[in-house]
């Protein structure tokens, strides 16, 4: 026998999917508002100084190279002009549905421009995290907890000593609220970063992604409702430290 499905409830359906999850939808730099580029629609005719990302649904799998700058990671259209010293704000879907997890921001020089750069091997350094900040794994305030607090935005500075040039920037947040099954929501944006610093991260402080994270990695295969883990206060973000300048 032939079943049907009502379009409303397909409609209903999607957009419960999407509202699950999604991404960095703007920015304001230096009191400029730059819109983000809008998923599920046509890339064509989107001018903004984000990287193409097609759906609200999260990364997985560490491995895959849209780890980078989220799937398709297509270049933008434009970049951003910056100061070093300046503070970025990333607006995120609101509400922010996952509170359990941290956020990192990081940055990337691009070789050239970097509305042609793709951004692979160790070139990736953090500017900005916050992790566990008090309570237990399961139950604390995280990263994620203060974004969703700060009405689902996330502001970081670029270090005031960052030599200037083209950058991207990549916000990030890693939702650990499903047991052994982290989900990354990465975006990336372009920069022009100016300014009188001379200031470049030592190896040390850089990574690859994809690279940097992996399921091996016990803080990423995680259960955070374990009875092991349940009176944890303490998280370890993967990958370097963060680079002030």
């Amino acid at each position: 026998m032939k079943t049907s499905t009502s379009i409303p409830a397909l409609v209903l359906g999607l957009v419960a999917s999407a509202a699950a999850h999604g991404g960095v939808l703007s920015y304001d730099i230096g009191g400029t508002t730059y819109k983000g580029f809008v998923p599920y629609n046509s890339p064509t005719g989107q001018s903004t100084i984000q990287r193409e990302w097609d759906s609200y649904n999260p990364i997985q799998d560490p491995t895959l190279s849209t780890m980078a700058c989220n799937a398709n990671g297509a270049v933008g259209a434009l970049t951003a002009t910056v100061a070093a010293g300046s503070k970025i704000t990333a607006y995120w879907n609101a509400p922010w549905p996952h509170t359990i997890g941290p956020m990192v921001v990081w940055m990337a020089k691009c070789a050239g421009s970097c509305l042609t750069y793709q951004p692979t091997g160790n070139v990736w350094f953090k500017i900005d995290q916050a992790g566990l900040e008090s309570g237990t794994l399961a139950s604390g305030l995280w990263g994620s907890g203060q974004m969703v607090n700060q009405n689902s935005t996330w502001t970081s500075t670029i270090p005031k000593t960052l030599a200037p040039g083209n950058y991207l920037i990549r916000h990030e947040t890693i939702a650990l609220h499903t047991s052994n099954a982290p989900q990354w929501y990465p975006e990336c944006a372009q920069l022009v970063v100016t300014g009188s610093g001379t200031g470049v991260p030592g190896a040390s402080y850089l990574a690859a992604i994809p690279g940097v994270y992996s399921m091996s990695n016990p803080e990423v295969n995680i259960n955070v409702y374990s009875s092991a883990n349940a009176d944890v206060t303490t998280y370890t973000i993967p990958g370097p430290a963060v680079w002030t300048g």
